[in-house]
């Protein structure tokens, strides 16, 4: 496949990029930064810096949107959350009028989403087909898939990646962590009894991978393990593994007066199982916690 992908150097993009690149498709990628891409992926991929430069007549297969500035990149001000949006809704507008605009359209189009879509669900087990809370992150995530589905007026087919905390080896959630939790300063956060659903960052790729090739899959997908944990389960379990305790908690109060309502990342959660891809026989291969973080942990 012919494959234009934006956020192709981000933590998702920098492991998703070579294995489509293995599996032989041919990637043009979308960046602000174009000398970053020539740096991390060679010859190998084709770098461009805005949707304008591609014409009416440019082809592509397919679509791969993992754009978006960090959800933890600081507190929510007003300009923050206007930052989160434009940095995700605005390239996906713009991609659908690429979409709208091109001689031959994309088959299928992969768009980021996340498991914020749900809101703080508490002990509730959800899938796809579950209704959020209305808060910041959810109403960040409709709009974000509301533009995306825009795509279907053109035949194309919409993949939406409702993406949980991904555990890797370089980025993502896990890495401001680690030097806490190595220095024996970790523990759970607020009660400890928020869900957190996470999914190692391979079988997210190989969840991808079976999106863009199997031509009866699109809608919503949740892509987390089918075994998510408590904060303080997650806790444990990293301490364990660090060979470290996790003795010293960061309580709700002191979560909320640093980050404002960004700590309702932190303090709230959501169960969330990925039915629609187990339905299809998806296997993977990190199921359970221990083993997805032994495999990141290891150097």
């Amino acid at each position: 496949m012919k494959i234009l992908i934006t956020g192709g150097t981000g933590f998702i993009g920098q492991t998703l990029c070579p294995a489509l690149l293995a599996a032989g498709h041919s990637l043009t990628v979308l960046s602000r930064t174009p000398d970053k891409v020539v740096k991390i992926f060679g010859n190998q991929a084709i770098p461009i810096n805005a949707l304008q430069a591609l014409s009416d007549s440019d082809h592509f297969d397919a679509i791969i949107n993992l754009a978006g500035a960090p959800i933890f990149g600081g507190r929510w001000t007003d300009k923050r959350k206007q930052t989160l949006r434009h940095s995700r809704i605005d390239i996906t507008q713009g991609l659908v009028d690429f979409i709208a605009r091109a001689e031959r359209k994309p088959s299928v189009f992969l768009s980021g989403s996340a498991i914020g879509f749900y809101g703080d669900q508490g002990d509730t087990i959800v899938d796809e087909t579950s209704s959020g809370h209305d808060e910041f992150g959810r109403q960040l995530c409709v709009e974000w898939e509301q533009q995306a589905e825009k795509a279907k007026v053109y035949d194309v087919r919409v993949c939406l990646l409702r993406t949980g905390l991904v555990v890797g080896k370089q980025g993502g959630f896990l890495q401001p962590m680690l030097l806490p939790f190595k220095l024996g300063f970790g523990g759970r956060l607020g009660s400890g009894n928020q869900w957190m659903s996470w999914i190692h960052i391979d079988d997210h790729v190989a969840i991808c991978q079976a999106l863009l090739e199997d031509s009866n899959l699109e809608g919503k997908f949740n892509l987390t393990a089918s075994n998510p944990v408590t904060n303080q389960i997650f806790s444990k379990t990293l301490a364990g593994l660090l060979n470290r305790p996790a003795l010293l908690p960061a309580p709700a109060w002191v979560l909320k007066l640093i980050l404002g309502e960004m700590s309702e990342l932190l303090i709230g959660g959501q169960r969330v199982i990925p039915k629609r891809i187990l339905e299809t026989g998806f296997q993977f291969k990190f199921a359970d916690l221990d083993d997805a973080l032994k495999d990141v942990l290891r150097t």
